[in-house]
């Protein structure tokens, strides 16, 4: 159960590590010092960062929920 769960955290947090840099950035940070303030801005997003923005939150949410249950696991077999 132990491994399952690990396997897990480790295959979301990789997929959380792509998500995240798949992201658009938002202005006045790293991404602009590296060139990624010429892009023009619209007014909105768009669908599609929209549910980037979803699978993101649910793959992190589901990451921290890994995390939890590994520490209730490791606790009690302890």
């Amino acid at each position: 159960m132990v491994l399952g769960f690990s396997i897990a955290l480790i295959v979301f947090s990789l997929l959380l590590m792509l998500l995240v840099l798949m992201h658009k950035g938002k202005g006045g940070g790293l991404s602009d010092m590296f060139g990624g303030g010429m892009q023009s801005s619209v007014g909105g997003s768009s669908v599609a960062e929209r549910n980037l923005d979803r699978i993101t939150l649910v793959v992190g949410l589901l990451w921290v929920a890994c995390i939890i249950v590994l520490g209730i696991m490791m606790k009690t077999t302890s």
